[in-house]
């Protein structure tokens, strides 16, 4: 009984945290999706045929994307237990890699979908903070001068915490959502109570007649609709968080029933009241209500932007450990919590982007035009990596997979169409976003494969270089090196440079390679080999997955209980360093050189990444013609 009632607790823990972590976006969609479709830029007239249709089209997307493809089918696609699109991309590969165009196209697609993110990571916080803010309108005009202000100080002070940690703020996330969900539902009893008949809604009838009936304007406010579907791809991204039955049961039991009587009551609101589809989330509340409503929902705003901001974070680090992005410093903020991280260069970006957002922009409802085509594209991109991997992974036929994926890419593809017509007025932001940063990453992954490429041909095999000590013995002097190399099997640079400059070889030499794989996590005693390969020299091996940072002083740990203790003070770390010469040699545009001579230029030393010991590190340079 004592275990079922601790089980229990856990659950209802994991239940709470969910709230504040992966349902925050779509938690304060209320905001402004409703008000986009009736008072927005691509918006309708308010009448009973367009609440009840628009009503009953959100309602109905609801059921469709969240309930049936994420939370019934995607969530099952774990990547020992963790989530993501860069999860599900090696899951669409499977244990042996997929060769040619198909592998090329699933790559560019996986990795355009990780940058599509950061677009939305800038765009969220803003939109939601701004939304919130603008309620002080809907009290008095006086503070319609003091919104943009009050929202650039807000985005400040919460791109400034990030650095100290987001542990006790986390703690904290849950119970203030479960709150913020409890006042949805109720204000949209309230509205309810003004026009009973709007639960009509609910039938899907009232969709189709829209759709039929209206034809372009219908397709144009699917855009808005849409709105309240942003945020559904967190489920699956933060599944290894929580776990699926927590995400799926707080959705069911909280948020779902939540969202729609909130939607329905600003329907009931605005078949009472159509003047009030100027900010119906607002006008649903009572005068009173009004300024604690507004502080409530600037904190459900922060939240769900914390949750976009923290995504940004991991899937930065995930790309830097899969080579897609060079390295930058990763803090840990938690000593318990290994997935809390902080990457300075990440959050100012990101907190500059917001402020030139919330400054060009100046409203939530500007905002929401450039918002939403991101999300489209991501879940496109899900759905396409959804149909390997589900092949891959429970062995359906690609006609099993084909179908439920075709019905889904049906639906998302007319989101995508609808939110297309919002290129030009702000849609184009996270598409160039997305563009430069998939242009970023490509060029580094291409341009670290090259130069592989360039410094193998000219790399020693490792047991060539082991004869060749054993038939002409170096001088040897204490201590012991370890010299990190990309190529297990061949001789580090460093090595070669170091022994033909110094003339010195170190008592023990170990040759450290460090592989990133296509998994997560790796399991403790697989993370390291060691072996010996004679006259003082030993090659290890190590394997992460790509959502894990392991430090030196880890691997030096690892290697005792296999029979090689390495003492930092007695050990030297030897690095090549490498400098990139753009020219017209055959590889990459000469343009796409010069971007990765910049980005190898500016990355972070392997010395801060890898938490060396500065006095015990040297350095080895070297330039290398693309």
């Amino acid at each position: 009984m004592k275990t079922t009632q601790s089980d229990s607790k856990r659950m209802v823990g994991l239940m709470v945290g969910a709230l504040g972590v992966v349902y925050g976006d779509i938690g304060t969609s209320p905001l402004y999706a409703l008000r986009e479709c009736f008072h927005g830029a691509h918006s309708v007239g308010v009448s009973p045929e367009s609440v009840l249709g628009i009503l009953s089209l959100i309602f109905w997307s609801l059921t469709a994307i969240v309930c049936f493809k994420y939370l019934t089918f995607v969530l099952r696609a774990d990547n020992k237990g963790e989530g993501g699109i860069l999860s599900l991309l090696a899951l669409a590969f499977g244990e042996e890699p997929v060769a040619g165009r198909r592998r090329a196209i699933l790559i560019g697609l996986g990795v355009f979908g990780a940058a599509l993110l950061y677009g939305d990571g800038m765009l969220t916080p803003c939109v939601t903070v701004l939304g919130a803010i603008e309620g002080l309108e809907v009290a008095t005009p006086l503070f319609s001068p003091y919104v943009v202000p009050l929202s650039i100080v807000i985005l400040v002070a919460l791109f400034a915490v990030q650095r100290v940690g987001t542990g006790g703020m986390g703690r904290a996330f849950g119970p203030v959502t479960l709150v913020w969900f409890l006042v949805l539902a109720a204000l949209g009893v309230r509205g309810i109570a003004m026009a009973p008949e709007v639960l009509g809604a609910l039938s899907p009838h009232h969709g189709f007649q829209f759709l039929l009936n209206n034809g372009s304007a219908a397709f144009v406010v699917l855009g808005a609709v849409f709105l309240s579907v942003t945020g559904a791809e967190a489920l699956y991204a933060d599944l290894g968080h929580f776990g699926a039955k927590p995400i799926r049961r707080a959705w069911f039991a909280v948020v779902f029933p939540a969202l729609m009587l909130n939607y329905l009551g600003q329907g009931g609101l605005l078949l009472s009241d159509p003047s009030a589809a100027v900010n119906p989330f607002y006008k649903l509340a009572p005068q009173w209500a009004l300024y604690p409503l507004v502080g409530l929902a600037t904190m459900a705003a922060v939240i769900a932007s914390q949750a976009l901001i923290s995504g940004a974070f991991s899937i930065s680090m995930q790309a830097i450990q899969l080579g897609y992005l060079p390295r930058m410093e990763i803090r840990h903020t938690s000593a318990h919590e290994r997935g809390q991280i902080y990457l300075p260069l990440v959050n100012w970006i990101l907190m500059l982007s917001c402020i030139a957002l919330v400054l060009g922009f100046q409203s939530s409802s500007r905002l929401a035009a450039a918002y939403g085509i991101a999300v489209t594209l991501t879940m496109v991109i899900t759905t396409i990596l959804f149909f390997y991997a589900a092949q891959k992974l429970w062995r359906w036929t690609p006609l099993q997979a084909g179908l439920l994926c075709g019905g889904f890419l049906v639906l998302e593809l007319a989101f995508f169409g609808a939110n297309a017509l919002k290129i030009l007025h702000g849609g184009w932001f996270p598409l160039v976003i997305g563009g430069l940063l998939f242009t970023i990453m490509t060029t580094w992954k291409t341009g670290r494969r090259l130069l592989g490429q360039r410094l193998a041909a000219s790399v020693l095999p490792l047991d060539v270089f082991i004869q060749s000590i054993a038939q002409d013995p170096p001088h040897r002097v204490k201590g012991t090196a370890v010299f990190m190399s990309g190529n297990p099997n061949g001789t580090p640079l460093a090595l070669l440079h170091n022994l033909k400059h110094n003339r010195v070889l170190h008592q023990r030499s170990v040759v450290l390679t460090v592989n990133v794989i296509e998994a997560p996590h790796v399991n403790a005693d697989e993370r390291v080999k060691v072996e010996e390969l004679g006259h003082g020299l030993f090659r290890v091996m190590c394997k992460c997955g790509f959502m894990e940072r392991v430090t030196i002083a880890e691997l030096l740990a690892a290697c005792v209980p296999l029979g090689l203790e390495l003492r930092e003070a007695d050990t030297t770390f030897f690095l090549s360093r490498e400098t990139i010469i753009p020219s017209k040699r055959p590889g990459m545009a000469l343009w796409r050189e010069r971007v990765f001579a910049f980005l190898s230029s500016n990355a972070q030393p392997a010395t801060a990444f890898f938490n060396l010991p500065a006095n015990r590190v040297v350095e080895l340079g070297m330039q290398v013609e693309f």
